[in-house]
């Protein structure tokens, strides 16, 4: 059952939860970014800005009591599991990985939403005035380089079973 391919992709998502969450915790604490809008100028297109988000994906869904917070923790959490399930039923290691990646990104996003009752975000890239993106944070970083590689994969990357390959090698009988 585990792989030395699910074993890597297991590990990349231990990787990105636990970077997720020390950098959540330098955010938080050390860098002294504790109110809403707090900012850290890094580089001309680049800060540190602390926002709640309330919500998920683009703040869809955003949680307004107790009730909807723990409603969110468990979508999210099937969510998941689901793609745990879909990480340990894959074989090839570039599925693995996106799942990986989505899987590490979703369990850091999950314990804050648990723990603070929003999730922590602090990316913020710009040009001069123009963000192109919400702020966001690793976990969200790692969950949509995960979905397009998947989704990438499944468009142009076709990569043959093992069950076709021993069946092409196999010599026809005409």
């Amino acid at each position: 059952m585990f792989t030395r391919n699910r074993k890597i992709g297991l590990a990349l998502a231990a990787v990105i939860f636990v970077v997720d969450q020390v950098v959540k915790w330098l955010v938080d604490g050390p860098l002294g970014l504790e109110y809403q809008g707090d900012k850290l100028e890094l580089l001309p297109f680049f800060d540190l800005t602390r926002v709640h988000n309330f919500g998920v994906s683009l703040g869809m869904l955003e949680a307004t009591s107790i009730e909807m917070r723990y409603a969110l923790v468990a979508l999210t959490a099937f969510i998941a599991l689901i793609v745990a399930i879909w990480m340990m039923r894959e074989r090839v290691l570039g599925d693995i990985l996106g799942l990986g990646m989505i899987l590490g990104g979703a369990l850091g996003n999950i314990v804050d939403r648990y723990r603070l009752g929003y999730v922590l975000d602090y990316a913020d890239l710009h040009i001069g005035d123009f963000r192109p993106f919400l702020v966001f944070n690793v976990a969200d970083a790692a969950i949509t380089i995960g979905v397009v590689i998947i989704l990438v994969r499944s468009l142009f990357v076709r990569e043959k079973d093992t069950d076709e390959m021993d069946a092409e090698s196999v010599p026809s009988e005409n």
